[in-house]
């Protein structure tokens, strides 16, 4: 599994990983999450501009999954992660995270920092495995707090979420 930068001719393939991967929602009982649009090109561009727009590319060149992020109060903030189910349970979401921490490293970040569902297996416990603890509410920052907000105007607080870091 190769961890790259995305091109500009794979943002739409992005969009249809983010499809598929939202899919296992719908089982959840969460099927507005699973309905949920994509990314926009114009966001995905945003972030591959940036830098910050990762694949992970299987073995014929091909993204399975993808990460965006941006620096976030002195963290790197992993906006999205999204691995196609085919692609599931291989280590491919773990990979791209840890090419964000040496990202993160480099530029004298101090933490990565996520949110997530709680109650989703594959969201925050999976997240605790990988060493991120939830924050408590106090301990948020400014742009933490901003993201939080944007989130419960968008309808994602009807199910229970929380804010997570990891140390680098």
């Amino acid at each position: 599994m190769r961890i790259r930068p995305a091109t500009p001719a794979e943002l739409p393939v992005l969009q249809d990983i983010e499809r598929a991967a939202g899919a296992p929602f719908q089982g959840l009982g969460m099927p507005e999450i699973a309905d949920d649009e994509p990314p926009a090109l114009d966001v995905l561009e945003h972030y591959r501009r940036a830098g910050r727009c990762w694949v992970a590319a299987g073995p014929e060149g091909r993204p399975v999954a993808y990460l965006l992020a941006e620096p976030v109060d002195g963290a790197l903030h992993i906006e999205q992660v999204s691995v196609h189910p085919r692609a599931a349970r291989r280590g491919v979401g773990r990979a791209l995270l840890a090419h964000a921490a040496d990202r993160a490293r480099e530029e004298g970040l101090t933490s990565l920092t996520l949110t997530t569902f709680t109650d989703v297996p594959w969201n925050a416990p999976y997240y605790e495995r990988l060493g991120f603890r939830p924050l408590p509410e106090e301990d948020l920052t400014p742009g933490l707090r901003a993201i939080r907000a944007t989130e419960a105007a968008h309808g994602l607080d009807r199910w229970p979420r929380v804010c997570m870091r990891a140390p680098l």
